[in-house]
């Protein structure tokens, strides 16, 4: 490690040169034994938070069929209905799908296919027979759960190494405004034949 010689008995070593040292020797430290305790707490509780929301929404969207009824031109129709309008491969239709309570609903969302009138596909609806986005899943859960962790085990590292660099940009600081004093004392006999320097 670079910072390993600052300890090492030289009449050149400051007392700020073995404080870096230390601050190096703390941040690494902190960082091995903080980053991973905040990353697996962070993950294991979004997890848990996930998991709870994959449950709840798989009690509360249902997987129906609708039935394409014509291609939707221009966008203000059914707006805020569709789910996925905008992504790539999918096309806006008008189409009617089953509500819990038997009656038929009828909006705009998106499809996969194109339309054409009658084709039927798969849709998700809420409770109230409302599109609703695909329920989350358990493997997206557990991957979004894992970059939390991994994001805030990094978080926790940029934090340390930041309260590292501002210690040593103190001390180097502090260090220059030693070097300025030291000058300005042996600015006034320098060069001087008798000041015995």
């Amino acid at each position: 490690m670079a910072f390993v010689w600052r300890w090492r008995r030289n009449p050149l070593r400051r007392r700020s040169d073995v404080l870096e040292a230390w601050a190096g020797v703390a941040a690494v430290v902190l960082v091995l034994m903080t980053a991973p305790v905040v990353g697996w707490v962070t993950g294991t509780a979004a997890h848990q938070a996930l998991r709870e929301t994959v449950r709840e929404q798989h009690l509360h969207r249902h997987l129906v069929t609708a039935t394409t009824v014509r291609a939707v031109h221009g966008g203000a129709e059914g707006a805020g209905l569709d789910t996925g309008a905008g992504r790539e491969g999918y096309h806006r239709v008008v189409a009617r799908w089953p509500g819990p309570d038997g009656r038929e609903r009828t909006g705009a969302v998106a499809a996969r296919q194109p339309a054409v009138p009658g084709r039927r596909f798969p849709l998700w609806t809420d409770d109230l027979g409302r599109v609703a986005p695909r329920p989350l899943d358990d493997a997206t859960a557990t991957v979004h759960a894992v970059l939390a962790g991994a994001g805030a085990a990094a978080a926790t590292a940029a934090l340390v190494e930041g309260a590292r660099r501002l210690v040593v940009w103190r001390l180097a600081r502090r260090r220059f405004a030693q070097w300025d004093r030291a000058w300005e004392r042996a600015g006034h006999t320098w060069g001087r034949a008798d000041a015995g320097s």
